[in-house]
């Protein structure tokens, strides 16, 4: 991936779509394959706990999510420490970046990587298009339409959750649930120690 390669990983929820977050041309490629927006970011796919304090602020709170879920089914919506980082990653996201410590094969890609990584899913973002993959028929097809130039596909099987990271942002004065998604609401509140919304 440092060479600008796109590589699609497996994980329990679905196929992603990766890149150096930091490589301007292979995220724009990643977006005019997906036909994505711009402004909707992709997720930055931390190596460790370390780095993501090293980038980014964390609120009490978010350390609380973090601590709870991470490695894990949940995106953070967090500051960059320096804002050239946001600058230099803004396919993520800046000011704020959205952020996940990821579990399996998409996390020991993070660890291993000499860059930080960014990601989404492998699916067409337009009308009508299936959504995103969830075994490798379904990722080669999505590589047939889309035109993307990806130099590696690993083949996981069948990704059995089908579902959306959960995503919360944490600014210094208010933690809020932006999207539920495979982490329940009230798993969040529980982790947070407030009462469960009804």
């Amino acid at each position: 991936m440092e060479a600008g390669e796109l590589v699609i990983m497996p994980t329990s929820r679905w196929y992603m779509i990766c890149c150096d977050a930091g490589d301007a041309d292979a995220c724009t490629r990643i977006f005019a394959a997906k036909r994505r927006p711009t402004e909707k970011a992709m997720v930055l796919v931390a190596p460790s706990m370390d780095a993501v304090r090293q980038h980014f602020r964390l609120t009490a709170e978010a350390e609380l999510l973090a601590d709870a879920f991470w490695p894990g089914d949940m995106a953070l919506l967090l500051r960059w420490r320096d804002a050239s980082d946001g600058s230099r990653y803004r396919m993520v996201g800046t000011p704020w970046a959205l952020v996940t410590y990821a579990p399996g094969l998409l996390g020991e890609l993070a660890a291993r990587a000499s860059c930080l990584i960014a990601a989404t899913t492998a699916n067409l973002s337009v009308m009508d298009a299936p959504g995103p993959s969830i075994n490798l028929a379904e990722v080669q097809e999505f590589i047939a339409k889309s035109g993307a130039d990806v130099s590696v596909a690993v083949d996981g099987g069948i990704c059995p959750t089908a579902n959306h990271l959960t995503i919360v942002r944490c600014a210094d004065d208010r933690t809020e649930l932006v999207r539920e998604g495979v982490v329940h609401t009230r798993a969040v509140m529980s982790a947070l120690r407030r009462p469960a919304q009804t």
